[in-house]
């Protein structure tokens, strides 16, 4: 039987009070903490980045499970690894070198995952699967929170 673990995302924090709402975070008791990175052209939106990671990291002992939603991850998984990620999350959508960008996260030790947008079928994990700690399917299109639940998103669970 899998363990629930509890990640809470800072999408949503006060930014101009990242480090105190980290320590609430950590003290409500969370497992992990779940970052939201966007770039502004994978998703119509932008998060933050490495930077402001790094300064929040010494907040707190959790595991940082980052999702990359940006284009061609691969050109900022070293620079997220030196800011203290535990776990990086990348879409299968943003890189014609899946499984490269993969190896590279588990080539430094790290828990590596593939995220699905909402329309690509389950059949993009089919040769990757194996490689991966975490799948994370997307019950909304990426980029915003608040949206309305994608109800084809259940038989996508079914079939992992």
């Amino acid at each position: 039987m899998n363990t629930i673990k509890i990640a809470p995302s800072i999408l949503s924090a006060d930014f101009s009070k990242l480090g105190e709402e980290i320590i609430e975070i950590t003290k409500a008791g969370a497992d992990m903490i779940h970052i939201d990175v966007m770039d502004g052209n994978f998703v119509p939106n932008i998060s933050f980045g490495a930077p402001i990671m790094k300064s929040i990291r010494d907040k707190t002992d959790l595991i940082f499970d980052v999702h990359l939603m940006i284009e061609k991850p691969e050109r900022y998984i070293d620079d997220f690894v030196k800011a203290g990620a535990n776990m990086i999350v990348v879409h299968a959508e943003s890189t014609v070198h899946l499984h490269r960008v993969i190896q590279q996260i588990k080539g430094h030790g790290l828990k590596a995952g593939v995220s699905l947008n909402p329309a690509t079928p389950i059949e993009a994990l089919k040769y990757i699967i194996g490689d991966l700690d975490m799948v994370l399917l997307m019950s909304v299109n990426p980029g915003f929170g608040g949206q309305k639940f994608i109800t084809a998103t259940v038989e996508k669970i079914k079939e992992v």
